[in-house]
């Protein structure tokens, strides 16, 4: 007795089991969070090390150069990514993925701490922290205010919000865009300092040593013991003026003497603007393992609760990941309702019996709710892989149902009782149920253990699939056939008749089989012109979405001011607004820009991202429409660099040079870009090769200095607090209730405009102040404004908005270009980002189809104990691949990786399909001792109608998604065009060409049978 009949005899366990999975499921579902994407633990770490004042060549010499040796000998390191600007230095370190993420940051920390000596005296501290994970932010908020000037309104973000944002449970990191700084602002005056023999540096260090508290000890008074605190703080910036320098000299005078006391706000370094009125924004990232959708819904309620309180405040939601993420869930879920419904219809339409039909609708449910369990306790999440998993499966879960209803509905049609029917007919499908669960097991389990960051993301598309399809399994041995013995009614034997397709199927069945060579050779042409389409279809890595909103970076020339970049962005923003479909434009100047997944651009105030928010996408045309309305647009601004896109894959081509020489490196950069101009279909073509900018060199005479006892140190300190005041951590502050604020001394803007200013600085020699001039000289000269190294490498990206044109095409022309055909032996071109995951992810899905087959062929001989019989049904793969590239040519589609998540699928829908007709076939040989003939023509008559039946209600279930219906269905589309073309093609030649392959497969086999009855006689007679 097997599981199935034993559950015909005990129904109460069966209902028991399902009952209690069908509550766990919903428990799953309801604990369940939704995002995006699934968390990638990804041992990455960050290192970034400052130098206020620096250029970018000194700090590649002084800093990167010796930092990224020093970590080039970590064990299990992938990749330096290193972004040098002025000051800065910042380096991700990419790890291996098997590398323990706590391992790769102590021992990152340590190698930088090991080289600390050799790094400028001045450098900051290095600041080294894990980048744990890759993330959008879920909101992006502008802030405005009718009461609040802009600095308080800066600091009351800083504050309140950040305070009541952070306080949601979920919320990992809050960011504010824009806004400015206070701070206590001491402008020095060149002349009355010369006069009195200080210079800035002085007074800023004097600043710091009188201006602040300190401890004094302890001491016990009266038996007690008391601490001592030393006091020598003002209450407010005005008082700074009354405030004693000394001299070294023992004089001292009022600091109003030399300076003027501004209580404002630090340098502008950042801007932003919501439909051209100033604001400030901020931008809210979810922790890992929390919902975006919770989260977003909580936050929304907390700044509810600001804005009760504080009726002047403005907030308006510009963007974020939360509303595609909701848009994609809800999407996902209605496409799982309309395939369930649509697979139930096609089950009524070929039964006619709504018990029937009733028993086949309940796998889906009960086939689905145990993988929400699972999903729950293996700490998987809503996301797009899962749900995409699920959309993939919904008209699977259906089929061994439909096979064992439909079985037991032909027998109970011979007459017998119902119960004897479902037993006869679950005894006999028994091996080819669980053979095509198997099947499907053995094709989806591989996408699981793909190596890379492709493995991390697909790994929950695999299990969630296998659990799935087992689930479906353990409904169709169990409670199928117990519903079946319970529900239906015994019907007298009823004279069969075929309808019209089944005779015309016959007889072209029939006809196969008499000519079996032009039936093989018929198939092999289908298959050579199914390969011969490949050229003739385009190639990609991932379509573009639907966000409801896009980005335009905006890039002004090296030294441009932030005013000149807002100015610029502005015009930009004026002629966005006249397109139909924007809602808003967030202008964002000096804020780091999102280039590509995981990598953003450093924020300068030369560059600006002008975030375009979309009406809901019901009121507005296609977003790649409205794109390609913005890239003309913006043809008329003059004077900048403009690229489109949010920084998601599948945007922009990039063509990555590499080289030590960096001449040659910018030459040919440069000749990529100039060529790549010339590819249709590309636009905004950038490059960070030409990125040089003018900046003042203060060379110092060594002879003069010396004698007159002046230092290049001394040197670089007076200019650079002269020019922008101390280091963060040596300025003085000012205490006040809930905060401290910046006290830096300088020179006034108007001064810092003016090259004789710094000319006619004076530093402390051996006689006393000594003219910058006397001992120096000024130069103006030009170097790279920022320097991208990768591997230890000096690296150039050449980038092009791609603005519908397909990746793989767009590669293919860029490959034909002479500029990349003939680089010279010093450069390289290199793969990463995009490209490297792209790469990886159709090695490790070429690899996974690969292994697929493989264990579906050792599946196959364990369950039918012959090596040779599953290449019969193996041989109905091909023919899927046919169907699949004439659908995506048909409909203009790419093959992309959604795509060949369908050819994956494919690859067990066809399978079952055939095992269902083998199995049949050798049932008959067997058990009814038919001739081959007769047993795969009885099986061809047996098997149609549920192949046909698992066919129309996968397809049925495929459709919503590949009709586009409801939410942005982008990234699924491709999938469902290529399943529903591969199986209507794969449907109809392998009910008529397995037949023919399982003779000559039946032929050969019997010959290795007569060669070996052969050879070990002889072989016995011999010895």
């Amino acid at each position: 007795m097997n599981f199935a009949t034993w559950s015909i005899h005990n129904p109460i366990p069966a209902i028991v089991l399902f009952a209690l999975l069908a509550l766990a499921g919903l428990w799953g579902f309801h604990n369940l969070p939704t995002q995006d994407l699934p968390d990638l633990e990804l041992p990455m770490v960050t290192v970034t090390l400052s130098q206020p004042g620096a250029s970018p060549a000194q700090m590649e010499t002084e800093v990167a150069r010796k930092v990224e040796d020093s970590l080039a000998t970590l064990s299990g390191l992938r990749h330096l990514h290193t972004t040098i600007t002025d000051g800065t230095v910042s380096i991700r370190v990419e790890f291996v993925l098997e590398k323990n993420l706590s391992d790769a940051l102590i021992e990152t920390k340590n190698a930088v701490d090991s080289i600390r000596s050799d790094l400028p005296a001045d450098l900051l501290q290095p600041n080294v922290a894990a980048a744990a994970s890759i993330g959008d932010p879920v909101l992006t908020y502008a802030i405005a205010s009718s009461r609040l000037e802009e600095e308080a309104l800066s600091w009351f973000v800083d504050d309140v919000i950040a305070k009541t944002v952070l306080a949601v449970p979920g919320v990992g990191r809050f960011e504010r865009i824009g806004g400015v700084q206070r701070e206590v602002r001491v402008e020095v005056d060149p002349v009355r300092m010369t006069g009195l023999g200080v210079t800035a540096a002085d007074i800023s260090r004097t600043l710091r040593q009188i201006q602040q508290d300190a401890s004094g000890g302890r001491m016990q008074l009266s038996g007690e013991e008391q601490s001592v605190r030393i006091v020598a703080t003002v209450n407010q910036a005005s008082d700074l003026a009354d405030l004693r320098v000394p001299l070294a000299d023992g004089r001292s005078f009022r600091l109003d003497q030399v300076a003027t006391i501004v209580d404002g706000i630090a340098d502008r370094s950042q801007a932003a603007l919501l439909d051209g009125k100033p604001v400030v924004g901020f931008r809210i990232y979810r922790a890992r393992g929390f919902d975006e959708v919770q989260i977003a819904e909580k936050v929304k309620e907390a700044l509810a609760g600001v804005k009760k309180a504080h009726p002047t405040l403005e907030l308006t939601s510009v963007s974020g990941s939360v509303a595609q993420t909701l848009e994609q869930y809800e999407g996902s879920m209605a496409m799982l309702y309309e395939g369930a419904i649509l697979a139930v219809i096609v089950v009524w339409f070929f039964l006619r019996d709504w018990r029937a039909t009733l028993i086949s609708a309940a796998a889906l449910p009960l086939s689905i709710l145990p993988a929400f369990a699972a999903m729950a306790w293996l700490d998987y999440s809503l996301n797009t892989v899962t749900l995409l998993a699920l959309a993939v499966i919904v008209g699977i879960l259906v089929d061994d149902a439909i096979v064992e209803i439909e079985n037991i509905e032909r027998h109970r049609q011979m007459g017998k009782p119902i119960r004897k029917a479902a037993e006869d007919a679950v005894k006999e499908i028994a091996l080819a149920v669980f053979a095509t669960t198997m099947t499907l097991v053995a094709v989806f389990l591989p996408t699981a253990f793909m190596g890379g960051i492709p493995g991390m993301m697909f790994q929950q598309f695999g299990w969630t699939a296998v659990i799935a399809v087992l689930a479906s399994l353990m409904v169709a041995r169990l409670l199928t056939p117990m519903m079946a013995a319970y529900m239906l009614k015994p019907e007298p034997p009823q004279p069969h008749r075929d309808g019209w397709i089944m005779q015309r199927y016959m007889a072209a069945a029939h006809w196969c089989l008499v000519h079996r060579k032009s039936t093989i050779a018929g198939a092999g042409g289908f298959l050579v012109a199914s390969l011969a389409l490949v050229p003739f279809i385009q190639t990609g890595f991932i379509p573009a979405s639907d966000s409801g909103f896009t980005t335009v970076n905006v890039e002004l020339p090296p030294s441009s001011s932030l005013q000149d970049t807002l100015q610029l962005a502005e015009s930009a923003r004026r002629v966005l607004d006249d397109l139909q479909g924007v809602s808003h434009v967030f202008t964002t100047v000096g804020d780091s820009q999102r280039t590509s997944p995981g990598s953003t651009q450093a924020g300068e105030v030369r560059r600006a991202a002008l975030t375009i928010a979309l009406a809901p996408s019901n009121e507005r045309e296609p977003q790649h429409v409205i794109e390609e309305a913005v890239r003309e647009s913006l043809l008329s601004i003059p004077g900048a660099r403009f690229s489109l896109g949010s920084g998601g894959p599948s945007e922009k081509l990039q063509v990555i040079l590499a080289s030590d020489n960096a001449a040659a490196l910018k030459a040919s950069a440069q000749a990529v870009e100039r060529e790549l101009r010339t590819v249709k279909g590309l636009s905004n073509i950038t490059s960070t090769a030409s990125l040089e900018r003018s900046e003042i060199v203060v060379r110092p005479d060594m002879k003069r200095a010396a004698e007159r006892g002046v230092t290049a140190a001394e040197i670089g300190e007076v200019i650079r607090v002269a020019t922008s005041g101390d280091f963060d951590p040596q300025v003085a502050r000012l205490n006040l209730d809930n905060r401290q604020v910046y006290i830096r001394a300088r020179i006034s803007d108007a001064e810092r405009q003016d090259m004789d200013t710094l000319a006619n600085m004076h530093v402390h020699g051996s006689g006393g102040l000594i003219p910058l001039s006397s001992v120096a000289t000024l130069s103006v000269v030009s170097g790279p404004a920022q320097i991208d190294r990768y591997d230890r490498l000096r690296n150039v990206t050449v980038s092009a908005d791609l603005g519908g044109t397909a990746l793989g095409a767009a590669q293919a022309a860029a490959e034909e270009l002479p500029a990349i055909k003939a680089l010279p032996s010093s450069v390289e071109r290199i793969e990463a980002g995009d490209a490297e995951v792209a790469a990886e992810l159709i090695s490790g899905f070429g690899m996974a189809i690969i292994i697929g087959v493989l264990c579906v062929f050792c599946v196959l001989v364990l369950l039918f104990k012959d090596f040779i019989q599953p290449l019969t049904i193996l041989s109905a793969i091909p023919l899927s691949v046919g169907g699949a590239f004439l659908a995506l040519l048909l409909v203009r589609s790419e093959l992309n990786l959604p795509a060949m998540i369908g050819l994956v699928m494919l690859m067990g829908i066809v399978t079952k399909n055939s095992i269902l007709l083998v199995d049949y076939a050798i049932m008959g040989r067997e058990k009814d001792e038919l001739s081959l003939h007769d047993a795969l023509l009885d099986a061809c008559h047996k098997r149609a109608r549920p192949i046909v039946m698992t066919t129309v209600a996968m397809i049925a279930g495929m459709m919503p998604i590949a009709l586009g219906i409801g939410a942005d269905s982008s990234f699924r589309q491709s999938m469902a065009v290529a399943v529903i073309g591969g199986l209507l093609t794969s449907t109809m030649l392998s009910l008529l060409v397995v037949p023919v392959v399982f003779t000559y497969v039946d032929g050969f086999e019997r010959f290795l049978r007569r060669l070996v009855r052969v050879v070990l006689p002889s072989q016995e007679k011999s010895s």
